[in-house]
């Protein structure tokens, strides 16, 4: 680990870790046990295993922008930019869009090695997914338990918000499975990572593309 990953890992906020739940036992052996049919995934979310299917075209578009625009920022830091990848917090399970995790992560892999640890995820963005309950996993439900698996930087790219905006949450209080700070910003305007290994990254137009319906 370099030194500034160890560095960053220090700084992030402590999380809260509370025992997993029967619930949550058979909810994680539940999932373990899935065959989903190509093209779907599925996650645990506050008590419930959801199943989605993959994004569409646009969506993907985004989420590659996205991460091709970070690999180039974060060459030689020690982090790396991913997806399509498990992210593990206490038997509670996400496949983010995009995420920033160390580049040597074999340490946080869990034991089981279906998945990496989220104490080593500094940034998740998600891309909003379209229809009400898409769009209300990612604003909301995804909102809170990242909040409470500390994440310390939350990026929602939505297109489904006036025109398109990008959101950026931080300071996360796990107890309370919120983020103190917020920025939202609208498409073309550039909306800017405040800490973490993407600090001062923005995310413009050249990602997100124009707002929508201009």
């Amino acid at each position: 680990m370099t030194a500034l990953a160890h560095e960053t890992l220090e700084a992030a906020m402590p999380r809260v870790t509370t025992p997993p739940s029967d619930l949550d036992d058979v909810l994680w052996q539940a999932w373990k046990a899935m065959e989903l049919p190509e093209g779907y995934r599925a996650e645990i979310i506050e008590g419930f295993i959801e199943v989605s299917p993959t994004g569409r075209y646009a969506h993907g578009q985004v989420a590659n922008r996205l991460r091709d625009a970070l690999v180039v920022l974060l060459a030689r830091s020690g982090f790396v930019a991913r997806q399509d990848m498990n992210v593990v917090h206490e038997r509670k399970v996400w496949i983010p869009d995009v995420f920033i995790t160390l580049e040597d992560a074999e340490e946080h892999v869990t034991e089981d090695g279906l998945g990496i640890d989220a104490s080593a995820v500094r940034l998740i963005v998600e891309v909003v997914s379209p229809g009400g309950d898409g769009i209300t996993r990612d604003r909301t439900r995804k909102r809170r338990a990242y909040a409470r698996a500390g994440i310390p930087v939350y990026v929602l790219v939505d297109d489904h918000d006036d025109g398109g905006t990008v959101t950026v949450l931080s300071a996360p209080d796990p107890e309370a499975a919120i983020y103190a700070d917020e920025v939202r910003t609208a498409y073309g305007s550039g909306a800017t990572v405040p800490e973490g290994p993407a600090k001062g990254f923005t995310i413009g137009e050249e990602i997100t593309g124009p707002r929508r319906g201009a």
